[in-house]
């Protein structure tokens, strides 16, 4: 069904199907978004992400498709406008962890290339899909809105898991880029960088960083939580910051300070 003419704006949000994504999802919803929900995965935690989106007012779909695949990404934008009739937001959250932490001298090209094709490659095109399709859509761009979700390692050295920062401070730097190519058109880019959020992804170094934040890592001295990032996801492409575009978001408890 073409919701074309039912008024409500509509966000692609990629990485949904859990953690953070999953919360951005539950927020957007909760302020009239319907959507269109990504993840490499479908199963019964997609499944329950979905219902409980319809459940908070949305409507919504759901696509299986790996952002590392360049020529799925416009069959994420088609599901859109097939479905919605417009394409207001895309929320970049989509991404992986290294998968063995370890000595920079020996990341290989294969584990390189795994985190970049995700990471930086596949977010870049999927948002330079989008940017076009927004741009060609007929419909007034100003107010839409690009989200990149990023890290605090776009700025903080892990040397355990070095791919991994290369592929978030690329990220980065693509934010600002889209920003200005963006600008004219009245889409802001953004980029957010959570820090410790206590996520599935985060799972296997709990005990390690917990630690680190009770000893003071942090200034604020807890985890985050999904949901946190999830409503600085929600300031953004609400358009509650309409003089700003490029910015960093920290959503880290104040990691990011420096301190002496």
């Amino acid at each position: 069904m073409n919701q074309h003419s039912n008024g409500r704006k509509v966000a692609i949000i990629t990485g949904a199907r859990r953690g953070i994504g999953r919360a951005a999802a539950f927020e957007l919803a909760r302020h009239g978004f319907d959507l269109v929900l990504n993840d490499v995965v479908e199963d019964e935690t997609s499944r329950e992400t979905l219902a409980r989106v319809e459940a908070l007012g949305a409507q919504a779909r759901f696509i299986r498709a790996d952002i590392a695949e360049l020529a799925m990404h416009d069959a994420i934008a088609d599901l859109a406008y097939r479905e919605f009739g417009r394409l207001d937001a895309l929320v970049n959250n989509a991404g992986i962890q290294v998968r063995d932490r370890g000595d920079l001298l020996d990341v290989t090209p294969a584990r390189f290339d795994e985190i970049i094709d995700i990471n930086l490659r596949g977010n870049f095109f999927l948002t330079q899909t989008i940017s076009r399709r927004m741009l060609e859509d007929g419909r007034p761009t100003t107010g839409r809105s690009i989200v990149m979700l990023t890290s605090s390692n776009a700025e903080l050295i892990s040397v355990e898991k070095g791919e991994y920062c290369v592929s978030k401070s690329g990220l980065s730097m693509a934010a600002k880029l889209f920003a200005v190519r963006l600008a004219e058109a009245g889409i802001g880019v953004f980029e957010i960088r959570p820090g410790l959020i206590r996520t599935d992804m985060t799972a296997d170094v709990r005990e390690h960083y917990g630690r680190l934040i009770d000893e003071g890592l942090s200034p604020v001295r807890r985890w985050g939580e999904p949901e946190e990032v999830g409503r600085a996801v929600a300031t953004l492409v609400l358009g509650l910051l309409p003089f700003a575009t490029g910015i960093a978001v920290d959503i880290d408890g104040g990691l990011l300070l420096p301190r002496l």
